[in-house]
C-alpha cells in the first residue's frame, strides 16, 4: 500500500518498513510463534484524537518481548511514533485499538535461536456500551510466575482467559472473575477488577499472577488525586459479595461497572462513575496526538 488509506479503511498493519491495509502473511507452520506460542503484544487506544498512555503501552510491549526471551530490535519511542503516524491516517473521530506485536520466527524449540519480528496492527474498534456487565466466579485460576510468563503480556496466557469467559457465558454471564493460585481474587478474565466499600476503592494487590494494568494504575492515581482513597488490598470472594460497587479497568473499555455479580444486582455506583469521568477528562486534557 502506498500513500494514505481510503476513508473506509478499517485496519492498518506496519511490518518491515511498509504500511498495509490488508493483513500481511507473517508466519509459516514451521515458525516458532506458530507452534511454540512465542508471541507477545500490547493494546493501546486512540479515541477521537487522544491516545492515553500510548508511551507506557509501547514500553510494556518491549518489556514483554524481553521477558519472554524474544529480542526486540525496535524501541518503545519508535513504536510510539509509528503508532501516531498510523493513528493520523484514520479520521479524527475514529476509535481505534493499537496492537504492537513481537513474535518468534524460525524452526526449533530453542527460542534463543529464533529471530524476532515486529508488526503493528491498528484497527477500528468502538468502545463497548457503558451499561455494565454481569460476572461470576470462574473455576479456573491465574498461574503463578513459576508456572507461566506472567510478567509479560504473552499470547500463551490468553487461552485460559478465553476458557474462563466461555464457561461463564455458558451460565449466562458476560465475564469471569479469576482467583490467583492461593484462592484470592486476581482479576476479571480480560480486565482488572475493583470494588468500592464505604467510599474506598480497592483492587487486588499486585502479586505476580496477573498484569496490574496501565489503566488500573492511571485510575488509582486519578482517584487519589481527586480525594477518593484508592489502593491495593488482598480481596476474597466474600469481599465481592459484600462490595457496594464492582467495576473493571482495562485498556479496551477503560472503566465499566459490573451490574450483576452472581445473583446479586448492582448499580453503577458513584466511585466507578467518577473514575470513568476522571479518566476521560484527563485523556481529553493531556493525551492528544
Amino acid at each position: 500500500m502506498a500513500g494514505s488509506p481510503s476513508a473506509s479503511t478499517s485496519a492498518l498493519f506496519w511490518v518491515d518498513g511498509t504500511w498495509h491495509d490488508q493483513p500481511p502473511m507473517l508466519l509459516s507452520p514451521a515458525d516458532h510463534a506458530f507452534w511454540q506460542a512465542s508471541v507477545v503484544f500490547d493494546g493501546a487506544r486512540a479515541i477521537r484524537g487522544c491516545a492515553p498512555d500510548l508511551d507506557l503501552h509501547c514500553a510494556r510491549a518491549v518489556r514483554s518481548a524481553s521477558a519472554l526471551g524474544l529480542k526486540p530490535a525496535i524501541s518503545a519511542p519508535e513504536i510510539q511514533q509509528l503508532a501516531i503516524t498510523g493513528i493520523r491516517r484514520f479520521g479524527p473521530d475514529d476509535v481505534l485499538y493499537i496492537k504492537p506485536v513481537f513474535y518468534g520466527t524460525g524452526p526449533g524449540y530453542d527460542l534463543s535461536q529464533a529471530k524476532t519480528r515486529f508488526v503493528l496492527h491498528i484497527m477500528q474498534a468502538p468502545l463497548d456500551p457503558v451499561s455494565g456487565f454481569s460476572a461470576t466466579m470462574s473455576p479456573l485460576r491465574r498461574p503463578a510466575s513459576t508456572m507461566a510468563p506472567t510478567d509479560a503480556k504473552a499470547a500463551c496466557l490468553y487461552p485460559n482467559s478465553s476458557r474462563a469467559t466461555t464457561e461463564a457465558a455458558s451460565r449466562g454471564f458476560n465475564a469471569a472473575v479469576m482467583r490467583d493460585p492461593d484462592g484470592n481474587i486476581a482479576e476479571f478474565a480480560f480486565a482488572n477488577i475493583w470494588i468500592a466499600k464505604h467510599g474506598v476503592a480497592l483492587t487486588p494487590a499486585e502479586n505476580g499472577t496477573f498484569l496490574a494494568g496501565i489503566t488500573r494504575r492511571r485510575v488509582m492515581g486519578l482517584l487519589n488525586d481527586a480525594g477518593i482513597e484508592a489502593r491495593e488490598a488482598t480481596l476474597t470472594e466474600q469481599d465481592l459479595h459484600d462490595a457496594d460497587e464492582i467495576f473493571s479497568t482495562g485498556n479496551y473499555n477503560k472503566v465499566v461497572p459490573c451490574n450483576r455479580f452472581e445473583s446479586r444486582e448492582l448499580n453503577a455506583g458513584p466511585i466507578a462513575t467518577r473514575a470513568r469521568q476522571l479518566y476521560f477528562d484527563w485523556m481529553q486534557a493531556t493525551q492528544r496526538v
